[in-house]
């Protein structure tokens, strides 16, 4: 077995819409994990998929206990994965999503240093969104382990960023609460300190991560920070809105395809 065959089993999951097994015994550890999104990323790269950043996973320890998976991980985060505030999101590109709510951020310089540190992701950081992420998971039930999640991009689905940006100077990450309604419902809450401490805290985490393989953060990447709560399953049709404390909020429709 290998990354190789374990990416091919998760593009064929992501073609046909049909979740796979479990690829944990094709990669012996977390460098093959990698190893194998980045052949899962490369394959959607030639396909006309372009980078825009990066996402963060395994944050909160309700997510956590969610799947027995007590790290964070991370991932691509491509250009047809990212909607705008209110824009809807077609059900049929997703096979079994869950909803988040997150912190983006969204650089102005590159975090290139050799071992990254909260202040240079804060320096970095042109501003931050209110943003909802959508997760998903080729793997069938979301039988997952950590090698299982990091091949498969970091269970990545698409993410929606809020409307209007808000600078950090100032501003106490930690201590921002979450509320995420599905129809008006209040289905989760969270903090921004559930984010690894505080999502300035991931970032410098993820940061420090992607310099040592070589691919350092860029000016212009959008952030995926990491959940602030518990995530919630999606059932069918809907309507998402994540309320951040002094950070505004971000709405998206879940719909089933036009027949």
């Amino acid at each position: 077995m290998s990354a190789e065959e374990a990416a091919q089993r998760l593009t064929e999951a992501a073609a046909t819409g049909t979740p796979c097994a479990p690829v944990r015994d094709m990669v012996a550890d977390l460098d093959q994990a990698y190893d194998a999104q980045s052949r899962f990323i490369a394959g959607r790269l030639r396909d006309g998929a372009t980078v825009v950043g990066s996402k963060i996973g395994l944050t909160a320890p309700a997510v956590q206990r969610q799947f027995g998976v007590y790290q964070p991980d991370f991932g691509v985060l491509l250009d047809d994965m990212v909607y705008a505030h209110g824009e809807p999101v077609p059900l049929g590109r997703l096979l079994q999503p869950r909803v988040e709510g997150e912190i983006a951020f969204v650089l102005k310089d590159d975090v290139d240093r050799p071992r990254p540190t909260i202040a240079d992701v804060l320096r970095a950081t042109d501003f931050v969104l209110p943003a909802i992420e959508i997760v998903d998971s080729r793997i069938a039930d979301w039988e997952l382990t950590i090698t299982d999640t990091v091949a498969d991009n970091a269970s990545s689905g698409v993410v929606v960023l809020g409307a209007t940006p808000f600078s950090v100077t100032g501003r106490d990450l930690a201590a921002v609460g979450m509320t995420l309604e599905l129809d008006g419902d209040e289905v989760s809450f969270g903090a921004g300190h559930a984010c690894l401490g505080s999502p300035a805290v991931a970032v410098a985490w993820l940061a420090r991560e992607l310099v040592g393989r070589g691919r350092p953060l860029r000016a212009g990447d959008v952030v995926m920070s990491g959940a602030l709560g518990p995530m919630v399953p999606i059932t069918g049709p809907g309507r998402f809105r994540l309320k951040l404390d002094g950070l505004g909020e971000v709405a998206t429709i879940l719909e089933e395809a036009a027949p």
